[in-house]
């Protein structure tokens, strides 16, 4: 069954009765090849849960429908390119009940989201992303550029609560999501700085908050939650070239002025959401100076990847080598990773810099 397929028949479902299509066998069955995908099949907990998998998915289902599931334990690590974050594993079974739910719930929001949002959707991604970044750059000679403050860390639970509520009519699948959000509580405290907004109270900061960081169900429930914003700015700001991917996002026009105007009035909105802005980096400038976004600086004419992203291709690249000659890595496994890269680079304008590259390496 395709995702359209999936797609089409859950979107004739009613969204009163949602629970029983989740612990559904096929349902589950679908979502455990999902959560296998991307080499995964070689993770010691994936292929033990693939051992037993008639079992381990009769057991899943059964615990969904006498709601007795109880969410295990996340794996956390720190990866520190691009950014320093702490990612939070849920075990796989979990995963796979992430993505049941999500095969059941998204195509609900995902028929509410706005054409320019391209994180986590079918047929976006970051690469959509930065075509349409430089579609607006060639139209418009000014853009603000945004991005939120500790995004996942201070997604307010309550709020996102109301937001699924507002479309999910099932109350055994809302109690499933209060599940997965209980569980997720409190991941990311130690990478959020607590920001008290008008009408708080000194309880505020006792507000459960924080969506884990390596979760399907936080990426799609991060979009929710900054639909409502995307909706502010298309209906009530009138913006129309407008595009955001997670947490940062780019507005475009004609002049700084209008662009200024709404960088208040995006503050503003963002603050019902209990969400603050980078104010120093939300800033408006002329398109012909380059935007950096998404690993690229985009022009109106070229594109550029960003100098950070070169020199961790370069060191990557070396510590491959040296894999190499440790036997550590075969070829094919240099091979793959080479070709993913330059799929990527050749999104911008670096044939005579991937050639600089690969002379300065041998191997």
């Amino acid at each position: 069954m395709t995702y359209a397929m999936a797609t089409e028949i859950i979107m004739t479902r009613t969204y009163k009765n949602l629970y029983p299509q989740i612990y559904d066998l096929e349902n589950l069955f679908i979502a455990w090849r999902r959560a296998r995908r991307g080499g995964k099949r070689k993770w010691p907990t994936v292929a033990a849960f693939e051992i037993d998998l008639e079992m381990n998915l009769w057991m899943l289902h059964e615990e969904l429908r006498t709601k007795e599931y109880i969410p295990g334990p996340y794996r956390n690590f720190t990866i520190i390119e691009p950014k320093v974050r702490r990612i939070s594993a849920a075990p796989f079974r979990d995963r796979v009940l992430h993505h049941a739910l999500m095969q059941v719930t998204w195509p609900i929001f995902e028929a509410r989201m706005i054409h320019d949002s391209y994180a986590c959707r079918v047929g976006k991604g970051t690469h959509r992303a930065v075509d349409r970044a430089q579609h607006f750059a060639r139209r418009y000679p000014y853009v603000l550029q945004c991005d939120v403050v500790q995004f996942f860390p201070a997604i307010d639970h309550a709020i996102l609560r109301r937001q699924l509520a507002r479309h999910i009519a099932c109350a055994d699948t809302l109690d499933l999501m209060d599940l997965i959000l209980a569980s997720g509580a409190g991941v990311l405290d130690q990478y959020y700085d607590m920001v008290y907004f008008p009408g708080d109270d000194l309880f505020a900061a006792n507000r459960r908050r924080g969506l884990p960081i390596g979760n399907l169900t936080s990426q799609n429930w991060a979009n929710v939650y900054l639909n409502d914003l995307d909706q502010f700015v298309k209906r009530d700001l009138h913006c129309r070239a407008y595009l955001r991917y997670a947490d940062d996002f780019l507005l475009f026009a004609d002049d700084k002025a209008t662009l200024w105007a709404w960088r208040a009035a995006v503050m503003e909105k963002l603050a019902t959401l209990r969400l603050t802005l980078h104010t120093d980096r939300a800033q408006v400038y002329p398109v012909k100076a380059g935007i950096p976004w998404l690993g690229f600086r985009v022009f109106p004419t070229h594109r550029r990847l960003k100098r950070r992203n070169v020199k961790a291709f370069g060191r990557r690249l070396r510590a491959q080598r040296d894999a190499y000659h440790a036997g550590e890595i075969t070829p094919a496994e240099i091979r793959q990773s080479l070709q993913a890269w330059i799929a990527h680079a050749e999104h911008a304008n670096t044939y005579n810099l991937r050639r600089d590259l690969m002379q300065q390496v041998v191997f």
